[in-house]
């Protein structure tokens, strides 16, 4: 090889290493999303957000009023505004739905038929609210640990959600502390949701 041809491999390669490593810029901002948390007490809400968020077990407490959790994920960051599920709370949830851009519902799979009843309306209402009828659902089944804990297919069933839901962006899963693979699966398929509704958007 001549000296010429050597000198251009050589100025090629410098060439190279300084793209690599001063024309590379910072990774793009991971999009944040803003979301509603919602469910009765005791549906586990608080400690389900707490260990997507790495947190102590020791630390978590019931939600009374509204809480905010920034969850970060690999492809996204879920701005999630937890809102307690007390009786006396309820009735003051949808003052906290403007601005959602998705919704998560949490039920106790495993509580009483009065509690699932209970959590059945709120669900129902929840998606037919104008300020909410439109955006992504992620609904979860948990306490599926939980000996009494009824299948998908059964809170399906009962919840009637394929004919209320029927045209609308949502998902049904199982989860609990225990498989958290799941839980991170679930909200996988939350963002992506997500993702296209923002595509949408931007084609009109």
């Amino acid at each position: 090889m001549s000296d010429l041809r050597i000198t251009e491999a050589f100025l090629y390669m410098d060439y190279l290493c300084f793209r690599a490593l001063c024309c590379k810029g910072p990774p793009p901002a991971r999009p944040e999303y803003d979301l509603v948390c919602i469910g009765l007490t005791a549906s586990g809400k608080s400690s389900l957000l707490s260990k997507l968020c790495s947190e102590s077990p020791e630390n978590v407490v019931s939600t009374t009023g509204f809480s905010i959790k920034a969850v970060p994920f690999q492809n996204a960051i879920l701005n999630v505004k937890e809102l307690g599920g007390a009786d006396n709370i309820r009735k003051y949830w949808s003052r906290y739905y403007q601005g959602s851009q998705g919704v998560i519902f949490v039920l106790d799979s495993a509580s009483s038929e009065d509690d699932l009843e209970t959590a059945r309306n709120e669900l129902h209402s929840a998606l037919q609210h104008p300020q909410l009828c439109t955006l992504p659902f992620l609904i979860l089944a948990n306490h599926q640990d939980k000996p009494a804990a009824r299948s998908v297919q059964e809170i399906k069933k009962y919840f009637e959600l394929e004919p209320l839901a029927r045209g609308k962006r949502w998902i049904l899963q199982p989860c609990s502390l225990d498989d958290m693979d799941a839980l991170k699966d679930s909200f996988s398929q939350l963002i992506n949701l997500l993702e296209e509704k923002d595509l949408e958007a931007m084609r009109m």
